[in-house]
């Protein structure tokens, strides 16, 4: 059974926006998480700052396209997409767009984005790549397809559609690497990478390997990753903890050591981030080397 579509709106000084989102059909969720349909309006260009996830976004754009930025790499020229997919990334990445974006969201998993797309997940670490540059032809059909789409749930739909037919044609990520994976996941980061090896029955060496190939990141890139995870929801919690606590709950060795890593994958300090927040869930405000 499909979940019901929810959706919001809001209207302010930034401009306005609309936002509809829905789990992906259940035989899916272990390929992709769900949708996310939105349309936004602004005054000035609007810069977002999206950090490392579990999480594989793949955009795509019925309107004008996107600018992308890597923090802390001044000699790249950020990059211009409409439809795209970003891959796995251990740092934050900032996206800008000069006032208007119309589209939808997919959230894919790791080794979701593995079996749609047969593209070894290490190729696609840290960088964005154009829909039709992974996929031609079928990109511009699915794209064209979903703009002609009346509702957002009947772009919903469309799109369980055709990422079941993707996943069924696309390679078997390995079980092992799925298994440990899920192992990852649920242990939110907290198991070694030795320890996973043991009860796959690789060597370290060849699970790295394998893992890196298929979920994109390094094993313990991603253990670091989930952690930030686990620490980024307990902050913006209706009833947030201190930062102290939400560190030693997130299994850091103390506070220090948490706003290190957080820094390096947010490119901001905690309290910089919480004070970014868009209204309404509509991500964080980002800035250029901060």
């Amino acid at each position: 059974m499909t979940s019901p579509l929810e959706a919001s709106t809001y209207q302010g000084d930034l401009g306005w926006w609309e936002m509809a989102s829905r789990p992906a059909r259940p035989r899916l969720r272990a390929h992709a998480h769900g949708y996310t349909g939105y349309r936004e309006e602004t005054a000035l260009p609007l810069r977002r700052r999206e950090v490392p996830s579990s999480k594989v976004p793949l955009i795509i754009s019925f309107g004008a396209p996107i600018r992308l930025a890597m923090p802390g790499d001044p000699g790249r020229d950020p990059a211009t997409f409409t439809s795209f997919l970003a891959g796995p990334h251990d740092r934050a990445v900032l996206t800008e767009h000069a006032g208007t974006q119309y589209g939808v969201q997919v959230d894919l998993t790791p080794l979701g984005a593995y079996a749609m797309l047969g593209t070894p997940m290490r190729e696609l670490t840290n960088a964005a790549v154009g829909l039709i540059d992974l996929l031609g032809n079928p990109a511009e059909k699915l794209t064209a397809r979903l703009a002609e789409s009346v509702t957002w749930e009947a772009r919903f739909t469309l799109l369980d559609e055709v990422l079941t037919a993707w996943v069924d044609a696309g390679p078997t990520p390995s079980p092992p690497v799925a298994w440990a994976w899920r192992r990852l996941r649920q242990a939110e980061g907290h198991v070694s990478i030795g320890r996973l090896a043991d009860e796959v029955g690789w060597s370290r060496r060849h699970l790295v390997a394998r893992f890196h190939e298929q979920v994109g990141l390094p094993p313990k890139t991603m253990a670091r990753v989930l952690r930030f995870q686990r620490a980024l929801r307990m902050l913006t919690e209706p009833a947030p903890r201190p930062l102290v606590d939400v560190a030693v709950a997130s299994g850091y060795y103390d506070q220090a050591h948490f706003n290190r890593d957080f820094r390096e994958f947010a490119g901001c300090a905690p309290t910089d981030y919480l004070a970014a927040r868009l209204p309404d869930g509509a991500g964080v405000a980002g800035v250029v080397g901060v």
